[in-house]
């Protein structure tokens, strides 16, 4: 479902990995009205966000003409189009604990904000329960996401890491590098704009005092206006970046201080696949499961991360020893072909 007619170019990439693409043409009228109906029957805003009855008929007849074998819903948000179907397994991907999300972006806000998050997380507590009795499995990224449920059936939830591809996530040799830091993502994801804006606003300014030329790159989509306005002569917005490598290869070192958020950031498995050091908070940390000092280095305080910064600047024995490590902690645990092999199993397991 989408509110946007899908690209050529889009199509003929996922033409790569499926054989048919059905595609539900949504407005932003219905979804303002699915939210609203969403509030008065006890749904998540989120729910209602994504589920549209137009939709719900078109995939149901989608169903009945492709008679799949399995069917496999990423997010919760997209559990409500299949839940009464039947006669056929389905497994749903929660990816991450979204409940959790809200959780944490709740605590750093105040007032009506404050009220209407609240509002949201219960909700969402209620749905990610409800759900999970109506699939025959069920996945999520890390253990902390698991975790951090509070019904008791989800502790046989399995986890399914993301992977990277490490063929493709490979670094340029012998590259001049123009950025000393740099952060990457959807730069309207409001993890990752709390991320550069606290960069930005607590870690750069100390930086700046011993070193008045470092250079920041903020690389990704549809950066909000607050990100932009983030922008000097120290720090760049570069927005969409046709290949996203360039922002890897063009950087000393990857700087991702999330403090809210859940699940696994694809952004440290690439950049460890693509050679570059990276510091993160714990919270991020936890469901990579990478070794501290070993393969990641961890900060929680604006003085924390400035000195793992000016360490990894002035320290090159252990610049290379982080990047060779962490290349082999990602090849070995973070896998496309290992990780894709052990659904596979779960969805036809007398194949």
């Amino acid at each position: 479902m989408s509110q946007e007619e899908i690209t050529l170019k889009a199509e003929n990439e996922l033409k790569k990995f499926v054989d048919k693409i059905y595609v539900y043409r949504s407005n932003k009228v219905s979804t303002l009205i699915n939210m609203l109906i969403a509030g008065v029957i006890g749904y998540p805003f989120q729910i209602g966000y994504f589920f549209n009855t137009g939709a719900h008929f078109y995939f149901k007849k989608v169903i009945q003409k492709e008679q799949p074998d399995h069917i496999f819903v990423q997010l919760i948000r997209m559990a409500e189009y299949v839940l009464k179907t039947q006669n056929i397994s389905k497994s749903l991907d929660y990816m991450d604990t979204f409940s959790k999300g809200i959780e944490r972006r709740m605590e750093k806000e105040k007032g009506l904000k404050r009220l209407a998050y609240r509002f949201e997380f219960n909700r969402l507590k209620k749905y990610e329960e409800k759900v999970f009795s109506y699939f025959d499995n069920h996945y999520i990224i890390s253990s902390q996401d698991r975790d951090s449920f509070s019904f008791e059936k989800a502790k046989s939830i399995s986890i399914s890491p993301n992977g990277v591809d490490h063929n493709f996530f490979t670094p340029k040799k012998n590259i001049i590098k123009s950025y000393d830091l740099v952060f990457t993502g959807n730069m309207s994801y409001p993890p990752n704009v709390s991320a550069v804006i606290y960069i930005a606003k607590e870690i750069m300014p100390l930086l700046i005092k011993d070193y008045p030329n470092i250079q920041l790159l903020i690389a990704g989509a549809t950066p909000t206006s607050s990100v932009k306005g983030l922008a000097n002569k120290n720090i760049t917005v570069s927005g969409w970046i046709d290949d996203i490598r360039d922002a890897y290869n063009d950087s000393k070192i990857f700087l991702a201080p999330l403090q809210i958020g859940t699940g696994l950031q694809n952004k440290l498995l690439e950049a460890m696949s693509m050679e570059v050091p990276c510091i993160t908070s714990k919270l991020a940390n936890n469901a990579l499961g990478a070794k501290r000092e070993s393969e990641i280095l961890i900060g929680e305080t604006p003085q924390e991360y400035v000195e793992l910064i000016k360490r990894l600047i002035n320290n090159e024995d252990l610049r290379n020893n982080l990047t060779k490590n962490a290349k082999l902690f990602v090849e070995q645990n973070y896998n496309w072909n290992s990780i894709s092999k052990f659904l596979i199993k779960d969805f036809f397991p007398s194949n």
